[in-house]
């Protein structure tokens, strides 16, 4: 693992079209409730055997709700033989629970509205 990476460059990575790899390791039921726009899912459970799909990948962030497991899925990515000595692989650093950009909703991500289950303008917590 190279570092830990903040929200806000994770955000200004997407933004500019990087090319990034943002891996959320949540479980499939909280990814669907909301994640990273762009972000795709690995659970922590299954990455060691979902390895090879990180083959060639330049840079690699990945993410979890409060940025502990995410330090460990990190440094399991780096150490897989496939990923390039030259490939970057962070943490996003305080998880999503930091992250103050939006989401995306996996259950209909062209209609997804930001209201929350309660009725409120604000979503439900994606973890």
């Amino acid at each position: 693992m190279d570092a830990e990476i903040s929200p806000e460059e994770v955000d200004e990575l997407l933004d500019a079209d990087e090319d990034v790899r943002v891996v959320d390791i949540r479980p499939e039921a909280e990814f669907d409730r909301g994640h990273i726009p762009g972000s795709e899912n690995v659970p922590f459970h299954a990455l060691a055997d979902e390895i090879e799909r990180f083959d060639g990948a330049d840079r690699i962030v990945t993410v979890c709700p409060h940025g502990k497991a995410s330090v460990q899925a990190a440094r399991l990515v780096a150490s897989y033989e496939g990923v390039s000595d030259d490939a970057r692989v962070e943490s996003m650093e305080g998880g999503l629970s930091k992250w103050e950009y939006g989401l995306t909703r996996s259950d209909d991500e062209e209609n997804a509205s930001d209201e929350g289950a309660d009725g409120t303008d604000e979503p439900d917590a994606p973890f």
